[in-house]
């Protein structure tokens, strides 16, 4: 936040108070003196602030921004102690500070190495320029914004195999949400996150991703979304195969067992045993 900077008339005591060299107590001041007395006009009137003295401005005012102040270096991240430094470049090159501020062809024919001296050294003046050249640039990357389709704005208007792109919202140890625009965020298991095994989601996803899903499963009633992130997932569902119905074998005949052999009597095995004697 320090780096991109906040304005001073726009900003409530909430984030005031995250930036360097403010508290709560001082956040709370600026609002009330600017509810009180109207909008600040330059960083300067800033110490008119009850409670706010000289070594709170100084660590403070480089991060704020007046963008309707008189002095354009209000709204950039020149620190007014360097204010000094450009009202003597600008001077030097007969030009106003309005003018030189944003004038990339002057600034680029600057020789950086004449400016430098015991007060200010190469890394500040290049920064300075840098400044110069575009104030109140926006340090951050530019933010990326997933493209919902025009044709799903509700959870009924999800068919199964869309293809459909989204913003991870949150990430568990069980998957991903990802908001596609339905107002109900769909759940990317941790088991449809990649064509290849996946332990950790966090190492695949993170909050505020952009990705690529389709839909597998849609429940309107319980407002169910089951989203895939795997590559190979198909855009329909596979249709299932039609089963041919079994032919009815011929049953065979049940085989006849052979019928139980009458038992022999006692007279008979004697025999038996007899002749089997003889014959040894």
């Amino acid at each position: 936040m320090n780096r991109v900077g906040v304005d001073l008339n726009m900003a409530s005591a909430e984030l005031l108070r995250y930036v360097a060299g403010l508290n709560t107590r001082t956040a709370e001041a600026i609002v009330k003196h600017r509810n009180d007395k109207g909008k600040f006009s330059s960083r300067k009137s800033l110490l008119d602030v009850t409670g706010l003295g000289a070594k709170t401005f100084e660590q403070a005012a480089g991060f704020l921004r007046v963008p309707d102040s008189e002095n354009p270096l209000d709204n950039s991240s020149v620190h007014p102690e360097r204010y000094a430094f450009v009202n003597g470049l600008a001077k030097n090159m007969n030009v106003s500070v309005k003018d030189l501020v944003g004038n990339a062809e002057k600034l680029s024919a600057i020789d950086k190495m004449n400016l430098v001296s015991a007060e200010i050294g190469l890394p500040t003046i290049e920064d300075i320029l840098s400044e110069l050249e575009k104030p109140g640039r926006d340090p951050r990357d530019e933010f990326k914004y997933a493209k919902f389709s025009d044709s799903v704005k509700e959870i009924k208007d999800l068919k199964i195999g869309m293809k459909l792109e989204g913003t991870v919202t949150n990430v568990t140890n069980f998957g991903a949400f990802v908001d596609i625009g339905v107002h109900q965020d769909g759940l990317v298991h941790i088991s449809q996150l990649a064509d290849k095994f996946v332990s950790d989601p966090h190492q695949v996803v993170t909050p505020g991703q952009i990705v690529s899903v389709t839909v597998l499963e849609v429940d309107e009633q319980l407002k169910r979304i089951a989203l895939t992130m795997k590559k190979g997932a198909s855009e329909k569902p596979a249709p299932v195969a039609a089963r041919k119905p079994e032919e009815k074998r011929p049953q065979r005949a049940p085989e006849k067992s052979a019928p139980t052999p009458k038992p022999k009597s006692v007279s008979d095995l004697a025999a038996a045993w007899g002749s089997a004697k003889s014959n040894r």
